[in-house]
């Protein structure tokens, strides 16, 4: 069963942070709903619509950015109390707008995830997990990853809250006072919980789960274990999941599950007769979605989704239906109060446009006197940096608050720009001398008129690592530009995982010096990603990691004086020995390092790039073919008289062409692999044999795996 909804704007505020926008509890069955909303200029905004219009019940003034935002109250009464987190105080407000609670959590770092549930407020910082009863200290949690978001669960008999962490290390940690019951491993780096079926009872054991890639998830908390219920894959490669509510608006009396993501699709899964989601109604916002409630707003007795993004427009999908459309020779009869609504918005916007040219013509004469200071206008720049597993590429989002006018790429590492489908802008290459100045890469990208939300691709390749650097330029007068940075690490195709194989033939590097717990740390976060900036707890700790290119691994442990590597591919092994050797060095540190190399591990790892070496190849070989075919088929007048081969190339030629663009140096990455590993693989054995390398280029243009693995022996 498909549902349909409409688009209605309510009202703008400023730019808003995840989770800063709630629905009041309603009076009446049927009646419409108070929303409140906070933004990063401090104010809290509460609002409710009468005869069409977005009406004040209060507005809160200025102050520090708000992060987060949750409602409250005494158990068993309307959850109306709102509370809001800026820095690491906590306010509470009455939905009248009446401030009741100051309380500051004394905590060094800005708190960015909160939950309240009767007299017990949850605050999470990076690292830091705190539980407050009362406003008094009661728990307290150091967590091996960083928080991202908070949720509790009531427990059968209600003696006690179970706190569950959102932790980017791919974890949900399960907390019993301030120590860890259990671990959940989900499927990517967890950005928001959400209470499965919150209004449905007291007892609430199943909780939903939204990643940085896309996955959603139902798990089903107990006191030792969990059970995952259910897992919505993103196979479309759609963006990051930012909120979740439950909410029935279908109508068939179960809980539907509402998703905003932040590329800015709505969704909504409704569940059939077996209890799995499906997909029932999709809808694209134009900017990321940053708040999603389900609810009575506009008119009452019809439900809607409602939404804030992240420039602060709050909008509804509602099933109320649209008024009827004039037909073709219809006379368009505007109701009295739609043509006053009209009026008044024509006479506001012609009262802005003579505010603007005043404006305008007073910067004109001020910047021309002696005594003129230039302000730099402000503006808020919303950016993301990730590594996508499917495609092993790094993804670079960038939102801004007003519309983007340019875009300038500059990185000083060879990488490649990938096509993305949903990106208009232009793009342009200007000519850079990679010698002298390290420069790689300078590419301009040139928005249409009102893009405020751009997505790029590129990708790196391991072992050479600096620096991204993206220059925004937004279309603000002066012009203002900021500048972002992104740090390409020696291993940056690797993602962190839970476990390895360890039946592969493994490579070893062991170091050993007078290094503490803390430099070999910073090291590891200097060379990986997904690595916490923070030293771990603890005497030692072990990471695994597997390269989301060739699907090789790498387990890192390590302590004070030591550090074991262990890789079935010795190309990783030889990047972090040259890494490491080279950061001891700039620390005076004198490193005593061993390996143990497996020569099984190199046609082990030649046998795993084999499948899209061989795959690439033939792509390149259609993809060469498909020019003379044409051209045979134009000089025949049909292609009957072609094999049946080179008659599918000819009617998947569009593809074909689609794919080996969006995939540039591919081929010249594959053997870029291979030449490295043949090179690392004598360089452990003292030998240099990079005079044979041309030798080896000539295997690989008339490529067949035993030869090669012949050469490799």
């Amino acid at each position: 069963m498909e549902i349909h909804l409409n688009r209605v704007d309510y009202i703008q505020v400023g730019v808003t942070s995840q989770k800063t926008m709630r629905l009041l509890p309603a009076l009446g069955k049927k009646a419409t709903q108070k929303v409140a909303i906070a933004d990063h200029d401090g104010i809290l905004t509460c609002f409710g619509m009468k005869k069409g219009e977005a009406v004040p019940v209060f507005k809160t003034l200025p102050g520090q950015k708000i992060a987060r935002m949750d409602l409250g109250g005494a158990v068993g009464t309307p959850q109306e109390k709102i509370f809001v987190c800026s820095g690491s105080q906590v306010r509470g407000f009455t939905k009248k707008g009446k401030q009741f609670l100051t309380f500051e959590a004394n905590l060094t770092e800005s708190i960015n995830a909160m939950h309240v549930s009767g007299a017990d407020l949850f605050v999470c910082a990076s690292y830091i997990y705190n539980h407050y009863c009362d406003c008094k200290d009661q728990d307290y949690y150091l967590s091996g990853d960083k928080i991202n978001d908070i949720t509790c669960l009531s427990s059968e008999n209600l003696t006690r809250l179970i706190p569950v962490l959102a932790c980017q290390d791919r974890v949900l940690r399960v907390l019993q006072g301030s120590e860890l019951a259990y671990d959940i491993e989900v499927p990517g780096p967890p950005s928001v919980l959400e209470l499965y079926n919150r209004d449905k009872g007291k007892f609430i054991s199943e909780i939903l789960y939204g990643t940085t890639d896309g996955k959603i998830g139902l798990v089903q908390i107990g006191e030792d274990s969990a059970v995952t219920k259910w897992e919505i894959d993103n196979d479309k490669k759609k963006g990051g999941i930012l909120c979740i509510d439950t909410y029935d608006i279908v109508g068939d009396g179960v809980n539907d599950v509402l998703v905003g993501r932040d590329d800015g699709t709505v969704e909504v899964y409704g569940f059939d007769s077996t209890n799995e989601p499906a997909l029932r109604f999709e809808h694209v916002l134009s900017e990321s979605v940053t708040s999603i409630q389900g609810g009575c707003v506009g008119k009452e007795s019809y439900d809607e989704v409602l939404t804030a993004t992240y420039t602060g427009w709050v909008t509804g999908l509602t099933t109320e239906p649209q008024k009827a459309e004039a037909g073709p020779g219809d006379e368009v009869k505007m109701s009295k109060e739609t043509q006053s609504k009209v009026e008044a918005l024509r006479a506001e916007l012609e009262q802005l446009q003579v505010k603007v040219l005043q404006g305008r013509e007073q910067y004109q004469q001020t910047s021309q006197s002696s005594t003129a200071v230039s302000a730099v206008p402000v503006f808020s720049v919303n950016d993301k940096f990730t590594l996508c597993q499917d495609d092993a590429s790094y993804s670079l989002t960038l939102e801004v608050q007003t519309a983007i006018d340019n875009l300038l790429l500059q990185s000083d590492v060879p990488i490649d720009l990938l096509d993305v489908d949903k990106n208009s802008a232009v793009v342009s290459f200007s000519e850079c001398d990679s010698e002298p100045n390290g420069n790689f890469l300078l590419a301009t990208y040139r928005c249409q008129a009102n893009t405020t939300r751009l997505e790029l691709k590129v990708r790196s390749i391991e072992g050479q690592y600096g620096t991204l650097q993206a220059y925004i330029t937004p279309r603000l007068q002066p012009k203002t530009c900021q500048v972002r940075q992104y740090q390409i690490k020696p291993l940056s195709l690797h993602q962190r995982t839970h476990s390895i194989d360890q039946d592969r033939p493994m490579n070893r590097l062991n170091l050993v010096g007078q290094f503490s717990f803390a430099e070999i740390h910073s090291w590891v976060v200097f060379c990986l990603p997904e690595v916490p900036e923070k030293t771990p707890a603890g005497d030692s700790i072990t990471f695994y990691f597997h390269n989301t290119f060739l699907g090789t691994q790498l387990e890192a442990t390590y302590c004070k004086g030591e550090g074991h590597f262990r890789s079935d591919n010795i190309s990783t092994i030889s990047i972090l020995n040259d890494v490491l050797s080279k950061e001891a060095t700039k620390r005076k540190i004198n490193l005593n390092i061993s390996y143990d190399i497996s020569d099984d591990s190199v046609s082990h790892t030649l046998k795993m790039i084999h499948p899209k070496l061989e795959y690439q190849l033939l792509l390149a070989r259609k993809v060469q073919l498909i020019d003379a075919l044409k051209e045979l088929q134009v000089h025949e007048g049909n292609a009957d008289f072609l094999i049946p081969e080179y008659r599918n190339i000819l009617d998947e030629s569009a593809n074909l062409l689609e794919e080996y663009k969006k995939q540039p140096a591919h081929l010249e990455r594959l053997y870029g692999m291979i030449t490295d590993l043949f090179i690392d693989k004598f360089k452990f054995k003292g030998q240099n044999v990079k005079t044979r390398v041309s030798s080896l280029l000539e295997i690989l243009d008339n490529y067949d795996l035993n030869s090669l693995l012949e050469f490799f022996q």
